[in-house]
């Protein structure tokens, strides 16, 4: 398996922020969602995204 995951489009549309439900970006190069609006990157760890706050980076 790659280093590079491939999130589906259909998949990244349909996420949404566990915080305040605010649409994510796919960071490709981090392989993580952002929500900007909660300030927090949420990992994607063998194609499965870990929408868990406790295991989410905070943004700088």
């Amino acid at each position: 398996m790659s280093d590079h995951v491939v999130v589906e489009r259909r998949m990244l549309e349909s996420l949404v922020c566990p915080v305040t439900q605010a649409q994510l970006t796919w960071d490709a190069e981090r392989q993580e969602l952002v929500s900007r609006a909660a300030n927090l990157a949420f990992p994607v760890r063998d194609g499965i995204p870990i929408m868990l706050v406790s295991e989410a980076r905070l943004l700088e």
